[in-house]
């Protein structure tokens, strides 16, 4: 395993959709356990394969940041197939360095993909394991939180994550 750079706001990889995984070879394994390691390490609760600069549509997910190992989530192309309820929360995210700010979300989710061993698995969540699945596949579909903000908000938190980052202004 090893811990895998945290690719911020401005880079590209993050800005488009990433591709499905057609095959569980070494490759994806050694994708995901670097993953867990990175999410774990930064600390964070969840971490999209974008976010290490690979566009793959692979998430990791760990409420408990690897103090109950039972509780880490790793999924592969996941999808969501049903939403309900509505939730308003602060987010952040490791590739959006210090901006934390309200996000509506659904409240429940029933989400499918699959394990690292091929198995089709459904996980239905509630509340913040909700959230940062929202969170994660808005990362595979080339999406930031910050992009779910008001337009002028999402134009003042652009113009601070530019100077912030040292971006150019046509990012």
């Amino acid at each position: 395993m090893a811990l895998r750079k945290i690719v911020k706001y401005g880079h590209p990889v993050l800005h488009r959709p990433a591709e499905a995984i057609q095959d569980i070879n070494e490759k994806i394994l050694s994708l995901a356990k670097d993953m867990v390691e990175t999410m774990h390490a930064a600390p964070g609760i969840g971490l999209a394969a974008p976010q290490v600069g690979v566009s793959q549509r692979l998430i990791t997910v760990d409420l408990s940041v690897g103090e109950k190992p039972d509780e880490l989530i790793i999924m592969i192309n996941p999808e969501i197939l049903e939403a309900e309820g509505e939730s308003i929360e602060e987010e952040g995210c490791l590739s959006v360095p210090e901006i934390r700010e309200k996000v509506r979300r659904p409240a429940r989710l029933l989400v499918r993909g699959l394990s690292l061993t091929g198995q089709e698995i459904k996980i239905e969540a509630f509340d913040l394991l909700a959230r940062v699945f929202c969170h994660e596949l808005d990362h595979l579909e080339g999406r930031l939180f910050v992009d779910r903000l008001s337009p002028l908000k999402r134009q003042l938190l652009r113009r601070r994550l530019q100077r912030q980052l040292g971006l150019s202004s046509k990012e």
